[in-house]
Order: C-alpha cells, then sequence, then structure tokens
C-alpha cells in the first residue's frame, strides 16, 4: 500500500494519527513511500480492517502503481544491516550441534536484525535484575534421593486441564516476525509436533485466527490478554479468541507502564550509524526533546492499555464476558510480600491460575517469589494453578509448586535461528534436561516433585569482583 503525502490527511487526522501506538512520526516517514518492510513484521494483516475505518480506505493500487511497486522493492539496494543478517544466516551452524538454549539464543543474536535483537534481548534500565533473574536459580539446590526405580519416567503434566508433553508452555511473547517472516506460525507447528501449549500475545505479529490455525483442531491454545482501555474493545477481542477455539485467558495485570528497555529505543539510531558509517553527531541549536516514542517497540504496544484495572471491577467484568479459566499473570514483583498479598486477592477473586514474570527483566527473581510463597502462604498453591515466566531451571520451580514454566524469549530466539525445526530442538533439549533430572532426583512423574526436594542457599556460589 502507497500513500501520497497530500492523501495522508484525509485519511488520517491528526488525531488518528496522534493514537498510532508508535506516535504520528513513524507514518509521516512513510507517507507516500512503500512502507511494506517496516508495517509487515509487526502488524497482523488484518490490522487496517480492525482499526483503520472503511471510509478511510482508498481502494486498490492501480496496476501501474502495483508493478512500480514491485519493481522498486526488487531492485531496492540492501541495507548493511540486511547483508549483515543474510551472511549471519549462511554461517549458521548444523542444528544438530546446538546443544542448550544458549547455544540457540547465541546463534540468534548473530542473524536477527538489530532492531529485533534489540527488541527481544532488551530489558529494564541496566539489565540487573534480568542478570539476576537468571541468577537466582543457582541458589537453589537439589536434595536427589537414590535406590528409585527411575527406568519409567513420566515429564508430562496437565495445565488447566489440558495435557502437555513437559511442563513447560509457550509464553506469551510479542512480534515473532521480527526474527522470522513466518514468526508465530513457526512456535504454533513446532508446538504442535511436540505436544506442549502454546500462549498467544495480544500484541503477536499475526492475527489469532492464523496461528490457532496453523496449529491445527486438536492443540490447546491460550491467550494472554492486554487488556484495552476501551471496555468495548477488549471485550470484543475475548469473545473474538473464545469463538475462535482458545481454551484460556491469560490476563497480563501489572503492565501499565512501559519498562525503561533502553536498548530497545535505541536500536534505531545504532542502525542509522551503522548505514551512514559514522555515528550522528550534535547539530548546535537542534531540539533537545524526547522524540514521539521514547518506549520503543515494547512501549507502543501497550500504549491503550487499561491502567485503571482494579480487584472490584476488572475481575468481575472479565468473569461476565467469558467461561473460559482466567490466570492472572503477575508481573513487576516488586515487593515479594506485595505479591503474596496479591496472590491471596487473586484467589478469593476465583482465578484459574496465578503466573509469575519477570517480563522485561525488571522485578524481584520469580524463583524468589516462589520460594517465599510456598514458605508463608502454601495453602495458595492448593487453590490455584501457576508458572513461572525465563528460568532454565524447570524442576527447582516445580519442586517449590509451579505446575509449569513458561518460556518466551527462548522460542523467539529458536523459530529466528532455525523456524520451525529450531522451536522443536529447544523443546527436545528441554525434555532431556527435565528427564536426565528427574532420573537423578528419583521422580518417576512430576507428581514425585516436593519443596523438600530443593534448598536455598544464602551463599554466593559465584565469586565477586574484588575492589
Amino acid at each position: 500500500m502507497s500513500w501520497s503525502l497530500e492523501q495522508l490527511p484525509r485519511m488520517l487526522p491528526s488525531s488518528s494519527m496522534c493514537e498510532h501506538p508508535g506516535g504520528a512520526k513513524i507514518i509521516l516517514k512513510y507517507a507516500g513511500r512503500d512502507a511494506t518492510s517496516a508495517y509487515e513484521p509487526i502488524h497482523p494483516p488484518d490490522a487496517l480492517e480492525k482499526n483503520l475505518p472503511s471510509s478511510k480506505h482508498l481502494g486498490s493500487l492501480s496496476a501501474s502503481a502495483a508493478q512500480s511497486i514491485s519493481h522498486d522493492q526488487q531492485n531496492r539496494k540492501k541495507t548493511k544491516d540486511e547483508v549483515r543478517v543474510e551472511e549471519a544466516l549462511s554461517q549458521r551452524p548444523p542444528l544438530v550441534r546446538i546443544m542448550s538454549l544458549a547455544d540457540m539464543e547465541a546463534v540468534a543474536r548473530k542473524v536477527l536484525s538489530t532492531k529485533a535483537e534489540s527488541y527481544y534481548s532488551s530489558a529494564a534500565d541496566d539489565h540487573i535484575t534480568t542478570t539476576e533473574n537468571a541468577r537466582a536459580f543457582s541458589r537453589f539446590f537439589f536434595h536427589p534421593r537414590v535406590m528409585r526405580p527411575v527406568g519409567d519416567c513420566d515429564p508430562s503434566t496437565t495445565i488447566l486441564g489440558f495435557k502437555s508433553s513437559i511442563p513447560v508452555f509457550v509464553s506469551g511473547a510479542a512480534l515473532a516476525k521480527l526474527g522470522h517472516p513466518l514468526g508465530e506460525v513457526n512456535i504454533s507447528k513446532g508446538a504442535t509436533t511436540t505436544g506442549i501449549i502454546q500462549m498467544v500475545s495480544s500484541n503477536a505479529s499475526m492475527s489469532p485466527a492464523e496461528i490457532i490455525a496453523a496449529a491445527g483442531p486438536t492443540s490447546p491454545m491460550f491467550f494472554q490478554l492486554y487488556k484495552n482501555a476501551n471496555d468495548a474493545v477488549a471485550a470484543q477481542r475475548v469473545r473474538d479468541v473464545e469463538k475462535l477455539g482458545y481454551k484460556a485467558i491469560f490476563l497480563t495485570v501489572d503492565a501499565v507502564i512501559p519498562g525503561n528497555r533502553e536498548k530497545d529505543t535505541r536500536s534505531p539510531w545504532v542502525t542509522q550509524d551503522l548505514e551512514q558509517g559514522f555515528p550522528t553527531v550534535f547539530v548546535e541549536g537542534e531540539g533537545a526533546e524526547d522524540g514521539d516514542n521514547i518506549f520503543g517497540t515494547a512501549g507502543g504496544l501497550i500504549a491503550h492499555d487499561d491502567r485503571n484495572m482494579t480487584w472490584e471491577k476488572t475481575i468481575p467484568w472479565l468473569r461476565s464476558i467469558t467461561k473460559l479459566p482466567i490466570v492472572f499473570l503477575m508481573l513487576k514483583l516488586e515487593l515479594s510480600l506485595r505479591f503474596i498479598k496479591d496472590a491471596v486477592l487473586a484467589t478469593e477473586a476465583g482465578v484459574d491460575g496465578i503466573m509469575l514474570s519477570n517480563h522485561g527483566g525488571d522485578s524481584l527473581p520469580p524463583i524468589e517469589v516462589l520460594y517465599r510463597l510456598r514458605k508463608q502462604r502454601p495453602d495458595v498453591f492448593d487453590k490455584t494453578e501457576g508458572g513461572i515466566q525465563r528460568g532454565t531451571d524447570v524442576l527447582k520451580a516445580l519442586c517449590l509448586g509451579a505446575t509449569a514454566v513458561g518460556l518466551g524469549r527462548p522460542f523467539l530466539y529458536a523459530q529466528s535461528a532455525y523456524g520451525e525445526a529450531g522451536v522443536v530442538k529447544i523443546v527436545r533439549i528441554l525434555e532431556r534436561e527435565i528427564l536426565t533430572g528427574m532420573r537423578g532426583l528419583g521422580a518417576t512423574s512430576v507428581k514425585d516433585l516436593r519443596p523438600e526436594m530443593v534448598e536455598r542457599v544464602d551463599w554466593d556460589p559465584l565469586p565477586r569482583a574484588k575492589l
């Protein structure tokens, strides 16, 4: 689709442009030019139909205009970043050499565009909490049992009543097409092949209909809801996914503002400097104010979300419009005491599950919160199902009471690096590691995993730097 600059004010009033999650500046940047390469990786195919009034649809391009755009696309000079990505893709190691999720991430970071890598890997501020989230698992040690018959070991489980081959599911993670043209479809097909469940993000780069169609009729799918501030818009989205066959709603309740993900915000400047061959420098008299979207790709995704949700209003509202199981996706767990109180409120509100998350890397590590919740309010685990997002040690979380572990970024990395085959590969890696760990613990099923099988230590397993 191509628009002339003169047409733009008639199509999009200034108020509409300001409502665009990425700000008006990005729309004006592509006015009168082909915006396909910028638009497709971050928008579902039906985005214009759902968000732009039909009166603003001016019709199809003429044959000559379509031919001209096709010619320009075929003859467009590749950017330096695109050349780098193509070279990295040609040098990927054979999939058989990928032994761990860390191996997969290392390959993905090389083959991703600067924009995609910055968005997928960014976290709040100085990445301290996202680093500590990973390190937190190293503070928990196993108490294995020996002389147990573990020849037949079953790692399967159920999540909200639906069977999963391993206690892992795909967490909602946005914009998979930034990493691969097939995006979330790669994840759906890989999840179906391996028998795990996928939770689809409200901000996926493909439509919920496309994603669930790729999974097939026998694969249960969950939906992560970022509630729109407009109740009517939010309700329609819930009804749409319920009609499509999604089996549960994961309501994100603590992402009312975007985290300060500076790497994500900075990525356009990195790309600009790469193309120019030298850094852009300050010009005297130049404006010093922030641009339209200082929160980057991540911030734009939640620009219209509801910032006024409450226990008293939001839960009854959601219960009134759907019969699907409701899971609370709790983010930014700054204080475990606060979370424990919220977890109790959630169970009293009648939710079907609680999911702990270190979304964006700006909170207390979920494994620590899970540990404290187990110690202070073990009764919560009898009323809900819960899991965490992030973390490599699935069994430690299960021992402390989690039903399953949701992983988001690892699946984005896998499908970016190797497509559907990459998704299958990391599930097989996780399955092998889980089985090995269960046998070492003397557990033949996930039901055998108990809190007494892990111990938290207060000493730091890694040497501290000397001053």
